[in-house]
């Protein structure tokens, strides 16, 4: 296989993730506003709401208006979340507690690297090979990279929020190319992240090499699963 340019790598669940589960760090976060949450109870109603909410992204905003954007989006799913659960109406101030929780996921205490992924970037770093993040996420990918100490491995960062598309549309995917350049050549990029439908699917309409990282070693639903490029590790390439 020939050596890609640029290797587009996704972020929440392929490069990292959340330590222990969403529940147990919503719950850590409540317990300082006298709350005490069923962490599993949270985390499953925080993906079923997650699994339907409209993909984050805001294509008809100006630039200075996405922040807001983002932190209205995670609020609306943050109150449905505790609404489902029956735990909206313990908080005394439910919006002092979201603001806390949104600033709390943009540090580095919720999130743990993935055993693999310094491994992976400083092999492909070593082999000359350009790295960028492409992720469905809001800006404060920024300081969880700089907080993580990650951020200098990659040479671009493109987000759902701030193209106004979000994976698996073909736009996003192409902002990225255009940004090395690789508009007329997408075979000369890989792509690597964790959705098969958001990443190895968008990412393979528009042309890119791609590849879905199968972490927990989830069997195939389809043919297209079955004869997919797929990794459990990150330094299986």
């Amino acid at each position: 296989m020939r050596s890609p340019q640029v290797i587009y790598l996704d972020a929440v669940g392929t490069i990292f993730g959340v330590r222990g589960s969403v529940g147990q760090q919503y719950a850590k976060v409540a317990i300082d506003f006298g709350v005490n949450l069923d962490e599993q109870v949270i985390n499953s109603a925080f993906y079923q709401n997650f699994q339907t909410a409209p993909r984050i992204a805001f294509p008809h905003l100006l630039q200075a208006e996405i922040p807001r954007a983002e932190y209205e989006w995670w609020r609306s799913l943050a109150e449905q979340t505790f609404s489902q659960t029956g735990d909206f109406v313990k908080f005394a101030d439910f919006d002092q507690f979201f603001k806390q929780l949104y600033d709390y996921f943009a540090s580095a205490e919720p999130w743990i690297i993935y055993q693999d992924t310094l491994v992976a970037l400083d092999r492909w770093r070593k082999l000359g090979v350009n790295l960028a993040l492409l992720s469905n996420f809001d800006s404060r990918i920024y300081s969880v990279i700089e907080a993580l100490e990650i951020g200098d491995y990659f040479q671009s960062i493109t987000i759902s929020t701030e193209v106004g598309s979000a994976k698996p549309d073909a736009l996003i995917f192409k902002t990225a190319l255009t940004k090395h350049q690789l508009d007329q050549l997408p075979d000369q990029a890989w792509h690597i992240g964790d959705s098969f439908s958001e990443d190895y699917e968008g990412a393979n309409a528009v042309g890119i090499n791609a590849f879905w990282l199968n972490r927990d070693r989830r069997p195939a639903k389809n043919l297209a699963q079955q004869t997919a490029q797929i990794i459990h590790l990150l330094t299986d390439l």
